[in-house]
């Protein structure tokens, strides 16, 4: 029998529908979550920020056009206390929820204490789905070569399907920790 790895993950280029289909997980899912997942904020047509939102209503930018940091991507200034007040709490391991990390990329990964979070996350006996960053630094290469990782590219093509792919392998998951105990 296949085993199903643990942590699923999504990458893709921008806009390709990672938050998309991970909002579609969290709304589908039948068992406990905790995480947290991000969406642009856009004002007039264009994209001013983009905001955390945990899943149990949390909410803070993550980097914000108006934001003052000496982290910044492009023309957005990076909020690490938000990182850390609100993303890194939302994704400590709970009983068996599964943990939503939405996601895994350069703004996250200013924050070491996020960096850290994230490997406890993956580290614990959770299901993890998530996205990561197309590219990245050494440490964004190191999590995708894990070897309790799986990683789907979303595309056009299959954005539609990998709600019920993922749903999917959850419950094959959680039918093999069963079996296992």
């Amino acid at each position: 029998m296949d085993v199903t790895k643990k942590n699923i993950f999504l990458t893709g280029a921008p806009s390709s529908g990672k938050t998309t289909v991970i909002r579609k997980v969290i709304r589908n899912l039948d068992i406990p979550a905790n995480g947290f997942y991000t969406e642009e904020e856009r004002v007039a047509g264009r994209r001013v920020g983009f905001l955390m939102n945990t899943l149990d209503g949390s909410k803070g930018y993550l980097a914000h056009q108006d934001i003052r940091s000496q982290f910044h991507i492009r023309r957005y200034g990076v909020s690490i206390e938000n990182i850390e007040t609100i993303a890194v709490p939302s994704i400590i391991p709970v009983s068996r929820n599964v943990i939503i990390l939405d996601e895994i990329g350069k703004m996250e990964c200013f924050s070491e204490v996020f960096r850290q979070a994230a490997v406890k996350a993956l580290d614990s006996p959770n299901i993890v789905v998530g996205t990561i960053t197309l590219g990245g630094d050494d440490f964004i290469l190191g999590i995708k070569k894990r070897e309790d990782l799986e990683i789907h590219e979303v595309t056009l093509h299959n954005r539609d399907l990998l709600p019920d792919v993922i749903l999917r392998n959850i419950s094959d998951l959680l039918k093999q920790m069963a079996d296992s105990q």
